[in-house]
């Protein structure tokens, strides 16, 4: 007979806590694009309007707020590549 098999998904907690690592990671990209959105929507402008101003100043108060949010999840969260024990494939199950 076999012994007991390792379960064929992450943890619930684990896959949890690597996906908000993967939202960190993607967060300046998304700051990038909203930057870039006034240069791409503004045209041949000859200089920056107020609605302009007012938006990139929304997008980065955006960032702050959701680095913020990250950054407190991921410390409750702690360590995303710390292996649960008996879970993962190395576990010495056949």
């Amino acid at each position: 007979m076999r012994g007991p098999r390792a379960p064929l998904f992450l943890a619930r907690q684990g896959y949890r806590r690597r996906r908000l690592v993967d939202m960190a990671l993607l967060l300046p990209l998304l700051g990038v694009v909203l930057f870039q959105l006034p240069l791409l929507a503004g045209g041949a402008e000859t200089g920056p309007r107020a609605s302009t101003i007012a938006y990139l100043f929304a997008a980065w108060a955006l960032l702050i707020v959701m680095s913020a949010l990250l950054a407190r999840r991921l410390c409750q969260a702690g360590d995303p590549y710390e292996e649960e024990a008996g879970t993962g494939p190395g576990d010495g199950a056949p």
